[in-house]
């Protein structure tokens, strides 16, 4: 037994020259001086040895744990000392009198802005704002708003179809193409008088370029009531772009065919990188389309409930990703969607 404490002795001042940290010293703390520990089963054996071996051993292994428990405290007090002189080594590379850093603020995405900005106009001229679901019925997405399923539009707008099939086979649910699937909803649901805005993303299987994505923004909006005109929604649209854009920027209007209106328009915006000269972003034409619009089909307004004999109503949607693009002369779209902060910053 004695030869045992003495090996456990012989075995704990080897481990301790090894130990250069807290955590290793933790260790050697259990190892030796532990519950488990070989010393401690020493000394829980002492009753079972006979009274003259009784006192030799227990004194021989105190000894050693009053060693050991020694030399762990002075471990302890060097180790400390060690951590200490590092603090103040670190400390003493800085100066503590310079005023703090002061930390970085976030902000509200370009993107962010524009739609409460858009929200904000549409607000003041007495629109709603209503969202819609991103997962839409084929039904709302297209055949409310007059594109039945053998329609050519339809070709235009590649789909990101959900795997859920009706009771006929076909797939019913999609990712919506376009926000005019909430119009379709809103026109179901609210009675007339009628003017309500619905931005949201909107999905579509393309590639990309500067001026498309395969995910991008738009705001649709509709106004139903009793002697709506084309009039009211040139007027409606112009008051926009003064509002966004400024009194300096060029406006045009052209005839242009939507499946959902009769008849149709598509309004463009004057380059704002080119100023009307011709460059990548506007594709040499000196102008953006940034809406379509146009006077709502009958046939959409008798879907959705609505007499088009008492009511007529105008509809538009509006590209948000090329707006923030036109104000600040951005000529690459995908520039909205990165991550690099020096681009961000700048709004």
């Amino acid at each position: 037994m004695i030869d045992r404490v003495e090996a456990i002795k012989t075995g704990a001042l080897q481990d301790m020259e090894q130990v250069k940290e807290s955590r290793q010293l933790e260790d050697w703390r259990v190892r030796y001086l532990g519950r488990k520990s070989d010393l401690t089963q020493v000394l829980r054996g002492i009753a079972a040895l006979s009274p003259e071996d009784r006192k030799t051993v227990g004194a021989k292994a105190g000894e050693v744990k009053k060693l050991l428990e020694t030399l762990l405290e002075q471990k302890q007090q060097e180790l400390g000392s060690i951590q200490v002189t590092a603090a103040a080594k670190v400390a003493d590379s800085f100066d503590i009198t310079l005023p703090g850093r002061k930390p970085q603020v976030g902000r509200q995405h370009i993107l962010t802005q524009t739609i409460e900005e858009i929200g904000a106009i549409f607000g003041s001229m007495g629109f709603d704002i209503q969202e819609g679901p991103e997962v839409e019925l084929d039904y709302y997405n297209f055949e409310a708003l007059n594109i039945p399923a053998e329609h050519p539009a339809r070709d235009n707008m590649s789909t990101f179809w959900v795997d859920a099939l009706d009771e006929k086979g076909q797939r019913s649910m999609l990712l919506h193409t376009h926000t005019t699937s909430v119009s379709a909803r809103t026109i179901e649901t609210r009675k007339p008088p009628i003017r309500v805005v619905e931005p949201g993303r909107v999905y579509r299987y393309e590639a990309s370029d500067a001026t498309h994505g395969w995910m991008f923004h738009q705001i649709d909006g509709v106004a139903v009531d009793k002697k709506i005109t084309m009039g009211d929604l040139k007027g409606t649209l112009y008051e926009f772009a003064r509002r966004f854009f400024g009194t300096g920027r060029g406006v045009r209007f052209r005839c242009d065919y939507f499946p959902f209106v009769e008849p149709g328009v598509e309004m463009a915006i004057e380059c704002a990188v080119c100023k009307g000269a011709g460059c990548r972003l506007c594709k040499n034409s000196g102008w953006i389309e940034i809406a379509g619009a146009g006077m709502t089909h009958p046939m959409v307004l008798r879907r959705g409930g609505i007499d088009p004999d008492e009511y007529s109503s105008f509809a538009f949607g509006i590209g948000i990703d090329r707006l923030p693009m036109l104000r600040y002369g951005i000529d690459d779209i995908r520039l909205l969607y990165g991550s690099d902060l020096r681009f961000l910053r700048q709004f």
